[in-house]
């Protein structure tokens, strides 16, 4: 055992989080905490931690054992450059190391007859308890530890020296992320360890949790499902104050979980059966022959243990009311075209240089690339919001803009929650504004909330309600997802997929990517370019495996080529390769063009092979969709749950046909 919570009571004035609260953390464990926001994973964390004090019940941590915490959202204190902060948890190893190279230097001093002494041999004996210690805790490698890290976290050579008052919000979390998992604690608490990461680190943080030992554990909250699945081997779903365990992957924990409340909800049913049947035979029996019999009822159903109706936090987190408002005009074909677009800033190196482009109607473009890389900067600039150096950016006509800013800086902070809704629907009354809030989980008394008051995850929602409010036929979102749970994105995710308009979106979460984007734009800061990829971003990461592995073999098949051309001309003819070295010169040419030849046959044999099967999976998917636009249109007897798993299936089965038929396209026009 690690940490344990016993019998925990906890909460603020006028509400209890926590009642009886029981969590163990054992060694191996790698646990991912969700649930919808507000339901107290956090508070969990830092009772845990220490942080927090419970109203009642124990926690115990286990002696010797270290345990570090990643707030989500804290107070960054320090002084001196990047690279001081990130090793600030190891004064105390650092100092045993200038402890380490003083003592050498004395010893060294030593006469033969001064090291046999007493003094001397405590000398040695100090010098080789420390350096036993300092080894334990793996102090030679420190900085070649650190360093990688910090490269894993997008920091460069020139970041480590920079001053940390320089740094930016997002900056500073990833120097706190570097200094826990530097720490190599015993329990590592993370919450949010996602946030301000790009695409790539959220992969290398994956890869190092995975290879957490199996003699620590680590908890983790996060809203990001690949994470998620990719680093945990038990979620732990809080709800109602009260915490569910399930071992295995998130995968299975949904699986798990939905079998889990129609089980609880089966059985109220069934309880609630059962003692309107007992209570119609007593009403009928009381005063009648069975009279005894309907007395023993009524006490034995005294003392039946009722069960609540289930609440399904997560179903009713999810219930937000999110659909967006489409524009009566669609615009032209084109949404947005470029022209040899150059974006930076000052004498900064460029972000992009000729950039041409087309984004047209209806197409569902995300952004993607390393933090710096120039991502929001590029969207603004699409839609005429942002800087040029040179070249052109034109929106069709007809083209309506709904923008979703990260910063959220279309929010008034004195505001009320009201004010804000009928800043753009001035003719609501209040009623109605407030029965609009409450499809964005905004109920009671929460319309008069100041948005100064507002949680990260609230503020979010309110910027969308506002949002869908404004009919538009070009949606640019810079990061939704941000501070929204799990259920949020799932509805918001759907209502993108619905949205009949251009979709242009910034984003680091690949499962939102995945659902509603079509075409990705991969920002390369070191060529100041973009790589334009059809599909999501799964494919993105295919092809790039597929061009490795590619490359990989070429780079075997000439260096197996290289190997053998010399000894095979050497056997054949040893003295005219000693007299004609510009014939073998031209014969090495001649292999190279040779393997790059048959380079280009092996890739178009793929493209082929790949047409082949894009276009096997094009009639399978025509079939399944035509199958359920039938199905769709037939009678379904009122069995509304399945109506809906059968639009969905729908919608995500024309959207993956839509991918595969570009692909096709593209394709085609390369093996022409």
């Amino acid at each position: 055992m690690l940490a344990q919570l016993a019998d925990v009571h906890f909460g603020y004035p006028g509400t209890d989080i926590f009642e009886s609260l029981s969590f163990q953390v054992n060694p191996g464990q790698r646990i991912g905490l969700v649930g919808p926001n507000g339901a107290g994973k956090s508070t969990l964390l830092r009772l845990l931690v220490g942080d927090l004090v419970p109203d009642r019940g124990q926690v115990v941590r286990a002696r010797g054992k270290d345990v570090a915490y990643l707030h989500q959202s804290q107070e960054f204190h320090g002084a001196g450059s990047l690279w001081d902060t990130l090793l600030l948890p190891f004064a105390p190893l650092l100092a045993m190391r200038a402890e380490l190279s003083q003592l050498h230097d004395q010893i060294a001093a030593l006469s033969h007859e001064e090291a046999e002494s007493d003094a001397g041999q405590a000398l040695l004996r100090r010098y080789g308890n420390l350096e036993h210690e300092y080894s334990h805790h793996d102090g030679y490698n420190l900085e070649v530890r650190a360093k990688a890290l910090a490269y894993d976290l997008g920091f460069t050579d020139a970041d480590l020296v920079r001053a940390v008052g320089t740094l930016s919000g997002g900056e500073r979390g990833r120097v706190e992320l570097a200094k826990v998992l530097l720490q190599q604690p015993d329990l590592l608490l993370l919450d949010e360890p996602t946030n301000h990461l790009d695409v790539e680190a959220v992969e290398h943080l994956e890869s190092r949790l995975k290879d957490w030992a199996d003699t620590r554990a680590f908890v983790v909250i996060s809203h990001d499902r690949y994470f998620l699945q990719a680093v945990c081997n038990e979620i732990v779903d809080v709800e109602d104050g009260d915490v569910v365990r399930y071992p295995g992957s998130y995968e299975k924990y949904l699986v798990a979980r939905a079998e889990r409340h129609e089980q609880l909800s089966a059985a109220f049913e069934r309880q609630q059966d059962e003692i309107a049947r007992t209570e119609d035979f007593i009403r009928k029996n009381l005063a009648g022959q069975k009279t005894n019999q309907a007395k023993s009822r009524r006490k034995m159903l005294e003392k039946v243990d009722r069960l609540s109706r289930h609440r399904d936090t997560w179903a009713e987190a999810g219930e937000i009311g999110l659909r967006f408002a489409v524009s009566d005009h669609r615009g032209a074909k084109e949404a947005i075209r470029t022209d040899r677009l150059e974006l930076g800033f000052g004498d900064e190196p460029s972000l992009l240089r000729d950039f041409t482009t087309t984004l047209y109607r209806g197409e569902r473009v995300g952004i993607i690339g390393p933090n710096g890389a120039g991502k929001t900067t590029l969207m603004k600039a699409l839609i005429g919001r942002g800087p040029l150096r040179s070249g052109h950016a034109y929106l069709g006509p007809e083209v309506r803009i709904g923008y979703f800013d990260q910063k959220l800086s279309d929010l008034d902070e004195a505001n009320s929650l009201i004010d804000e809704i009928r800043s753009v629907r001035g003719d609501w009354n209040e009623d109605k504004t407030r029965s609009y809030l409450g499809r964005f989980r905004f109920t009671g008394e929460d319309g008069f909330k100041k948005v100064r008051g507002l949680s990260g995850g609230e503020r979010n929602r309110l910027q969308l309600a506002k949002l869908m409010l404004r009919p538009v036929n070009l949606l640019v979102m810079d990061e939704p997802t941000n501070h929204l749970d799990i259920p949020a994105r799932e509805t918001l995710e759907e209502a993108l997929c619905a949205f009949d308009g251009t979709l242009l979106v910034v984003s680091h979460d690949r499962y939102f990517l995945d659902r509603v984007v079509t075409k990705l734009f991969h920002l390369d800061p070191k060529t100041a370019s973009i790589d334009i990829q059809v599909g999501n971003y799964s494919d993105w990461k295919r092809r790039l495996a597929e061009a490795d592995r590619a490359k990989a073999e070429a780079a075997q098949q000439a260096a197996a080529a290289a190997k053998a051309g010399p000894k095979a001309a050497a056997a054949k003819a040893p003295a005219k390769a000693a007299a004609a070295p510009d014939d073998a010169s031209d014969k090495a040419k001649r292999l190279q063009e040779y393997e790059a030849k048959k380079d280009r046959e092996r890739q178009r044999d793929r493209k082929v092979k790949r047409l082949a099967q894009v276009e096997g999976d094009i009639s399978k998917y025509e079939a399944r969709l035509k199958e359920l636009r039938d199905i769709l249109s037939a009678e379904h007897g009122g069995d509304w749950q399945k109506l809906h798993k059968l639009v969905d299936e729908e919608q995500e089965t024309d959207r993956k046909l839509q991918s595969l038929l570009t692909e096709w396209e593209s394709l085609s026009s390369e093996l022409s």
